[in-house]
């Protein structure tokens, strides 16, 4: 039975997931040589890792299908102006989401930047960052050949109950992924309970970019966590 031409359904959307994004090149620069020391330490560190492989497995695959992973870059000279941006961003974003912030403030609560290995292979298995509210990447090393992020739908009603989409590279609400071609200096925002995971690199070209999580923390929480320490002292 075909459809009556003359009925027009309404169409809402309703539980959309955005993804933020903007370009701010006048970072890059800066933040980049800022990552240089923290990138080596990382990679100082791997090399263990890579020694065991090698004795374990026999050969030597230099660096292939790891991350270099720095420690954490909160409070950290020189990212400040960066994490303040961020901090004040994400304020905006969940309030314009329709949020009640009225008693929270926010808070990064991880920060680091990271490295995919030289050799290749290097990529992130899909996830979320559980206990947080808004997460994002900075892009700093990037191009064509390099790895991209990509998001997968979070509704776990939809996937399980999916159907076979007409068109992968459309998007539509089939889509199941969707993924960007990054470049330097991209910045990229979302909510964290948005699934992510980042394809496969195939070693052409430096993948480097900066990971960051940020919290909504009762502001009476905040309160209570600096007269302890005030007591303390």
């Amino acid at each position: 039975m075909e459809t009556n031409k003359k009925d027009n359904l309404y169409t809402s959307w309703y539980f959309a997931s955005p993804v933020y994004s903007i370009l701010k090149k006048e970072w890059l620069k800066d933040l980049d040589k800022l990552s240089d020391p923290y990138i080596k330490i990382a990679k100082e560190k791997t090399k263990q890792h890579i020694e065991e492989r090698n004795k374990a497995f026999g050969g030597d695959k230099k660096d292939h299908s790891f991350v270099h992973h720095s420690t954490s870059l909160i409070s950290r000279p020189g990212f400040k102006n960066f994490t303040d941006w961020v901090e004040a961003t994400t304020w905006n974003l969940l309030d314009g989401q329709g949020y009640d912030l009225t008693n929270y403030k926010i808070f990064i609560t991880e920060l680091w930047v990271q490295e995919f290995a030289e050799a290749g292979g290097g990529h992130h298995q899909l996830h979320t960052h559980y206990n947080g509210h808004m997460s994002g990447f900075y892009f700093l090393k990037c191009s064509e050949k390099t790895s991209i992020p990509i998001f997968d739908d979070p509704r776990p009603g939809k996937i399980m109950n999916d159907l076979p989409e007409k068109n992968k590279e459309a998007i539509t609400p089939a889509s199941s992924q969707i993924n960007y071609q990054v470049q330097p200096g991209h910045l990229l925002m979302f909510n964290s309970y948005l699934p992510h995971q980042f394809r496969v690199d195939a070693g052409y070209e430096p993948f480097r970019f900066i990971h960051f999580n940020c919290r909504a923390i009762p502001i009476k929480d905040v309160l209570s966590k600096y007269d302890e320490r005030k007591t303390n002292n």
